[in-house]
């Protein structure tokens, strides 16, 4: 049997997973001195939080949206991880830094159990994993339902927008890059090695096929596909 097991406190109710040890070690710090077992774990790899969990047991994770960059440089999406873990019998409650609504929401949607900002007093982040941990509820109902649908209008707007893209030629979407890229339609035709009146032709189409009147709203259009 592994060290997970052997040791109590690697039997926690609560677990941290957080890629800034300060927060981690704070937390775990005042929920061990109010009686929680409670143990820390950074994000080495999105897998490796998954692995990490499923061996530990179950009970309250805390997990931050944002975790950092595994070793490859491939950025660690907390959203990802909630079904993963909602599967091996954790609830979560998800930290985050950001004022992103529709972020937000998409980890709520994800199964997550309830939303605290990382930047909220450490009382308030406390009495929050408390209230969570004890199963009551750490946030209006009112509160989780909007944010939820507020990312689920905003899929709604990507996809929209990205079956708008897709009505556009290889040559259209490339022109539209350099258009957002700040280029002007005679430094597109140079790089192109075309004429200016293709170039113009080419931007009326990439406007039509969006649905937009100017090179401004087709690029901000764009844009909010991230």
């Amino acid at each position: 049997m592994s060290n997970e097991r052997n040791n109590p406190l690697e039997s926690p109710t609560v677990l941290i997973i957080d890629d800034h040890d300060l927060v981690g070690a704070s937390l775990v710090m005042s929920l061990r001195a109010e009686g929680e077992q409670a143990i820390h774990r950074s994000a080495p790899s999105a897998r490796g939080v998954v692995d990490s969990a499923a061996r530990i047991g179950t009970g309250l994770a805390v997990l931050d949206l944002d975790l950092g960059r595994d070793a490859a440089g491939t950025f660690i999406d907390g959203v990802r991880l909630i079904p993963a873990l909602r599967g091996a019998g954790w609830r979560v409650l998800v930290l985050s830094g950001s004022a992103d609504a529709a972020r937000i929401g998409s980890a709520l949607a994800a199964g997550g159990y309830v939303w605290v900002s990382k930047n909220a007093p450490f009382p308030v982040l406390l009495t929050a994993i408390r209230d969570a941990r004890a199963g009551r509820p750490a946030m209006p109902a009112a509160q989780r339902d909007r944010l939820i649908e507020l990312y689920r209008r905003h899929e709604a707007e990507r996809a929209e927008i990205a079956a708008k893209l897709g009505r556009l030629t290889p040559r259209e979407r490339e022109v539209l890059d350099q258009l957002a890229a700040g280029k002007r339609a005679q430094a597109i035709a140079d790089q192109f090695v075309v004429s200016l009146p293709t170039v113009r032709t080419q931007v009326r189409a990439v406007l039509g096929k969006l649905d937009v009147g100017s090179q401004l709203e087709a690029v901000a259009l764009y844009r909010r596909t991230g």
